[in-house]
């Protein structure tokens, strides 16, 4: 029989990647893109850097890796809003406060900066975020087609669109600059703006 308190269990290649890229956002969000080594992510993470290169080719990897997670997680905020019957705005609107809260998340918000400093620098990153934003975009454009009024031309559909992201975006930006918000009336005026630019 086997005596489980002395058996050491390996991390799944899921679990140690997953380690990799959260030993690499709290670099990043410490030193920038570019202080962030991979020597020094490989130390936050607890393994050597021949460890890191057997799961990200270079940093651009991991930033990839990472955007990818960030989408996956918006898919499914997205399917979970589309899943629910009736009026979409109404599920947006349920999903306000938290949606606030994440944007105002200081140490989300400073990664989410620091990569896109390095994308206006490094076209790879740059590449990177744009291939991202396109998928963003598809979802919630599908996802706002229900709101959709048939007197709105392809580019005022676009338009309204880019604006819901426009004020998503900027509340990163309020995280830095303005991080005593009050979120609550934040969130209240933000589903009555949702609410002018979907009607």
């Amino acid at each position: 029989m086997v005596d489980d308190a002395n058996t050491t269990l390996r991390p799944t290649p899921e679990a140690r990647r997953q380690q990799i890229l959260d030993a690499a956002c709290d670099c990043v969000r410490q030193a920038g893109f570019h202080g962030a080594s991979m020597a020094e992510i490989a130390k936050a993470a607890g393994l050597s850097v021949g460890q890191i290169y057997r799961y990200f080719e270079n940093k651009e990897a991991i930033i990839a890796a990472i955007v990818a997670q960030d989408l996956a997680e918006m898919r499914e905020k997205f399917a979970e809003m589309e899943s629910r019957p009736g009026d979409l705005v109404d599920a947006m609107t349920e999903h306000m406060p938290e949606a606030v809260d994440k944007c105002f998340d200081l140490g989300r918000a400073a990664l989410t900066l620091e990569v896109l400093a390095e994308a206006s620098r490094n076209p790879k990153v740059a590449a990177i975020l744009r291939a991202a934003d396109e998928q963003e975009r598809v979802y919630a454009q599908a996802m706002l087609n229900r709101c959709r009024k048939p007197e709105w031309t392809e580019a005022e559909f676009q338009a309204r669109c880019e604006a819901v992201g426009l004020l998503f975006d900027g509340m990163v930006i309020r995280a830095v600059n303005h991080p005593d918000t009050d979120r609550a009336p934040l969130a209240r005026v933000l589903v009555a703006t949702l609410r002018q630019l979907l009607s």
